[in-house]
């Protein structure tokens, strides 16, 4: 066993860089008012600029036209219920009908799950064994009822990144709000406000280096979101409860540590690992497609091995990845968003994600190769599965 743990499970949360720490830690010890204090004295007034120029950072990161558009939470998931519950309100009486599609992270189908219990009508669209959205469904899915479509930018199991601007499009046409999680996509593929008619943009700090339990929903003027947090007047008073000054600012540095570069350094690692897997593992199927994919995400079925067993030997090896959904890993149910791509219940419970970072090397790569190669060896010649077709 390794020494130094392997860490390939970057879409679930990343390493925090030792810069964005340095920024943060003065907003705890001695930056410490609450900024909503600025009308009360001057260390509240000093804080305040602190938020303000973190938000200007982020806004200016997505292309937004003003600071005000980028409204600070709690992370990726009460930004996605936010967008979907704050426009179900807001359109309470008038429209009922929201369309998202089958492979949405947990926090917006569970989301659109309990609008479904309020007596919200929802479309579910159809993705094909890639992870794409079914364009002809979304068109002729919207209706004059249809208040808000809700598409992911880029699936964070398989790595598919949806051609947003042809979505965008299809939705505006129609005069239809549009939000769309760029979790996993933000400072990682472009997406320019400018440019991208999205009314809504969910983003979050723990999947690019910063700080947990910050992020932010991007919300364009004139949208008509219901207050999604009561408590004060706090975020332009549309959530209420004190700033968090101290993830703000590490959420703006972590945003500003990013760079072409380094994606496209991740990006050639991610080409490293699909290359060394396929070539050396017989009957092995990359999920999700070769181009159009997050750069740090790699996800494989590995026929006749089951995927829980393949990471328990990785992880004892001092490898760290995730069996089919990681937010669904603990149920015996296969993936839902494998299967919603047409893939049989023995290669969704196959299938393994390795995800990367910056701080990933080319040499833990070909660790990982050697490594799996010899899991999925083992484990084969001891499985019952395929024995058939041996």
């Amino acid at each position: 066993m390794q020494n130094e743990i392997i860490y390939m499970d970057n879409a679930a949360t990343t390493r925090v860089d030792p810069a964005v720490v340095e920024a943060m830690l003065p907003f705890f010890t001695e930056r410490y008012a609450v900024a909503s204090s600025q009308f009360s004295h001057s260390p509240g007034i000093e804080v305040r600029e602190a938020l303000d120029a973190a938000r200007a950072t982020i806004a200016q990161a997505l292309g937004a036209a003003k600071p005000e558009e980028v409204i600070f939470t709690s992370g990726e998931t009460e930004s996605n219920n936010w967008a979907l519950k704050g426009m179900a309100r807001a359109f309470r009486g008038k429209k009922n009908h929201l369309i998202i599609s089958k492979i949405e992270s947990r926090s917006v189908l569970d989301s659109a799950q309990a609008l479904e219990k309020e007596g919200v009508r929802v479309t579910y669209l159809d993705v094909d064994s890639d992870g794409f959205v079914n364009l002809d469904q979304l068109r002729a899915s919207i209706t004059d009822d249809t208040f808000l479509v809700s598409i992911q930018h880029a699936n964070e199991e398989v790595g598919t990144i949806q051609d947003i601007d042809a979505i965008a499009a299809i939705v505006k046409e129609r005069g239809v709000a549009f939000h769309t999680d760029a979790s996993h996509t933000f400072t990682k593929v472009p997406l320019n406000l400018a440019e991208t008619p999205a009314d809504l943009v969910t983003i979050t700090a723990h999947l690019i280096h910063g700080p947990k339990g910050i992020g932010a929903l991007y919300v364009r003027e004139g949208t008509p979101i219901a207050k999604w947090m009561h408590g004060g007047f706090m975020e332009f008073n549309m959530r209420g409860g004190v700033e968090n000054v101290p993830g703000a600012v590490g959420f703006a540095k972590a945003v500003e540590m990013t760079s072409a570069t380094q994606v496209e350094y991740i990006a050639s690692l991610r080409d490293r690992l699909i290359d060394g897997l396929m070539a050396r593992i017989p009957k092995a199927e990359l999920n999700g497609p070769r181009h159009c994919r997050l750069p740090g995400n790699v996800n494989i079925s590995f026929h006749y091995a089951e995927g829980e067993s393949t990471l328990l030997h990785l992880d004892m090896m001092g490898i760290a990845v995730v069996t089919g959904s990681a937010c669904f890993s603990r149920s015996l149910e296969p993936s839902y968003v494998l299967m919603a791509m047409g893939k049989t219940h023995e290669l969704a419970h196959g299938s393994i994600r390795y995800s990367l970072s910056r701080y990933n090397t080319a040499e833990e790569v070909d660790r990982v190769i050697d490594a799996t190669a010899e899991v999925i060896e083992t484990l084969r010649r001891i499985s019952p599965l395929g024995k058939d077709e041996k």
